[in-house]
């Protein structure tokens, strides 16, 4: 009975595994063929023949470097932000007792379940009076607030997780509150860190609608200049596949290189045996 529904749930497993994957494949699929098999009725999963030109068309589109460049420092200042923000909101909430805590988290919670869209108009005009419209430091700006509560909420709950007997130990040994802090509880804060900054940099990554508010033309990131693909003569599926390929592989690596800390346990090795 129990092999049985170890092999269910691993066939659900794989079932819902090959769902999530299937666009991603015909994505890829459909950059690679050649450009009389894009618009033809036969749904064929394994292209006939094979082509990168839709790769050379699509990096050489006017304005790719650019748009890139932009969303590499967007998304990487609104990750390097949340993380720093976040951290120093988690620390005290999480191990200090004050008076508006609750409510002080209850607020955290709120603006974390707030409909991001929701706030559009109230952001444009914060922005607006910053006269930080058009420029990638407005767009940080949002990122950030985005970001913040999510890896202050989560941050704090990894912070909680981590006795504060390893500290008072550290103390103990010489060490002053920030050393202990630095050396003990920081490094176990890797896999909060992790999650958090792989929540932020998707987030940034993959936003549209802010993006296109609050950039100009020509001054974009790459969600909005996927858009150019799309024009009144019709839209270049090669190119737009093609460019959504390169566009999913920066998330791909960031997610590899962090990967092996993701799962890792939050005191995993801190007491010694």
């Amino acid at each position: 009975m129990g092999r049985t529904k170890k092999r269910l749930v691993s066939a659900v497993g794989l079932l819902v595994a090959l769902l999530f994957a299937f666009p991603i494949y015909w994505m890829v699929a459909t950059a690679l063929k050649p450009a009389n098999q894009l618009l033809s009725d036969d749904y064929d999963l394994v292209p006939l023949g094979l082509t990168f030109q839709h790769f050379v068309d699509g990096i050489g589109k006017e304005g790719f470097l650019s748009s890139l460049e932009n969303s590499v420092i967007v998304a990487l200042a609104a990750v390097a932000f949340a993380l720093i923000a976040g951290l120093l909101a988690a620390v005290p909430l999480a191990r200090l007792r004050f008076r508006g805590r609750k409510g002080f988290l209850l607020l955290v919670l709120v603006a974390q379940m707030a409909p991001f869209e929701a706030l559009l108009i109230p952001m444009f005009l914060m922005i607006r009076s910053f006269d930080l419209l058009h420029a990638l430091p407005g767009l940080i700006l949002v990122y950030f607030a985005a970001a913040l509560p999510f890896t202050a909420w989560t941050l704090r709950g990894f912070v909680k997780g981590i006795p504060v007997d390893l500290e008072e130990a550290a103390m103990v040994d010489g060490c002053g509150r920030w050393a202990a802090f630095r050396r003990v509880t920081l490094p176990l804060l890797g896999p909060g860190l992790v999650a958090t900054s792989v929540f932020s940099f998707v987030t940034a990554w993959n936003e549209f609608l802010y993006a296109l508010t609050f950039l100009q033309n020509g001054n974009v990131t790459l969600p909005v200049w996927l858009s150019s693909f799309v024009s009144v003569f019709g839209t270049d599926w090669g190119g737009a596949m093609a460019a959504s390929t390169v566009f999913t592989l920066p998330v791909l690596v960031f997610f590899l290189f962090v990967q092996r800390n993701l799962v890792s346990g939050v005191t995993a090795g801190a007491v010694k045996g």
